[in-house]
């Protein structure tokens, strides 16, 4: 019954809204073009998205950054939250911070789905490596009072296999992995110390990751106890191949993305004190397809008038290589369809 009545309130919201796709945004001249196109894509199992007349994945965007926007968005995707146990991923944030997705925006669609909201314990220390303190943490930041919450590793962690990987054969995600039936990866796109940028790509790796396999993404491969020292290159590419991992073992058509430009801080929610943002929210937008999804995202950063400082932070970490290499793999696409909702 919840989730009919959150589809009929979706309805009527997008009864409202102009849908006709509008031209993807970027800035001309730097090097994040607004329709590029990926490298032919070897096999991995991972289809491309939702594509939409043009062929392209659709990418569906709404301004307003509210309950009922992320309403429009979910419910323009077209794919409903199926099966008994519906994870929704998100970062509960490091202590300290204050970008993290508010659970006054996110509630309703997360109780409209049951979701149970999943995370997994950090690499760097901090209040959220431990089980016990980041269970914590999730209570005081206000999760709990919204939806259940599980820590996905607290009993240890499973492998994932990757294909075609450069540097893993396998991804390490929480145990509890296996419990869910289907994943709405809801990310706060932002900057990021060490990836320049963090969005569904993000989430889906470093997210689903237990401590063991943050490492060993952000070794490139190397290493299952410490993230520190490796090359910054394996790392962006390790990323995307976790998140195919994360993406092939669930199957892609138990996947759907959101990701809320807000707080665009240059830091994370990992950060327990992040930089203040210096550019104006700007939208929430949403897909089928995580490459066109966070290269949509990466486009209106460099369309933003006041995107200055995360354009100098994505670019100074080479960001963008994560979502080629996503792309290269066969993860999503990097041409999409930009559908504007209001």
């Amino acid at each position: 019954m919840k989730k009919t009545l959150f589809v009929l309130m979706v309805l009527v919201i997008l009864s409202g809204c102009n849908s006709n796709a509008a031209s993807n945004t970027g800035s001309s001249g730097n090097a994040v073009q607004s329709q590029g196109t990926a490298a032919a894509a070897p096999e991995s199992g991972v289809s491309a998205g939702n594509p939409g007349a043009s062929g392209k994945a659709v990418v569906y965007m709404t301004s307003d950054i509210s309950p009922a926007g992320l309403a429009a968005v979910y419910g323009a995707l077209g794919r409903e939250a199926a099966g008994n146990n519906v994870a929704v991923k998100l970062s509960t944030g490091e202590p300290g911070g204050k970008h993290f997705l508010s659970p006054d925006l996110i509630k309703d669609l997360v109780q409209s789905v049951d979701g149970t909201i999943v995370e997994a314990n950090t690499a760097y220390g901090g209040r959220r490596a431990a089980t016990a303190m980041h269970y914590q943490v999730a209570r005081d930041h206000g999760f709990t009072a919204i939806a259940p919450v599980v820590i996905l590793d607290e009993n240890g962690d499973i492998p994932l296999p990757v294909a075609n990987g450069k540097h893993l054969k396998e991804d390490l995600v929480g145990a509890h992995f296996n419990d869910y039936d289907f994943h709405m990866v809801l990310s706060h796109f932002k900057g990021h110390a060490m990836g320049g940028f963090g969005g569904a790509l993000k989430n889906l790796s470093i997210g689903y990751a237990s401590s063991r396999g943050k490492s060993l993404i952000h070794s490139g491969g190397k290493s299952l106890t410490s993230p520190w020292g490796g090359e910054q290159n394996d790392f962006l590419e390790s990323m995307a191949e976790a998140a195919q991992a994360v993406v092939n073992a669930g199957g892609p058509e138990n996947f759907v993305y959101i990701n809320v430009m807000n707080h665009l801080s240059v830091d994370c929610d990992c950060s327990s004190n992040p930089a203040a943002p210096t550019m104006a929210d700007i939208a929430i937008l949403a897909s089928l397809d995580p490459v066109a999804l966070d290269k949509a995202c990466v486009d209106l950063v460099y369309a933003a008038p006041d995107g200055k400082d995360l354009i100098e932070r994505i670019e100074s970490r080479n960001g963008i290589l994560t979502v080629t290499h996503a792309a290269a793999i066969g993860l999503g696409s990097m041409d999409y369809e930009l559908v504007r909702l209001d």
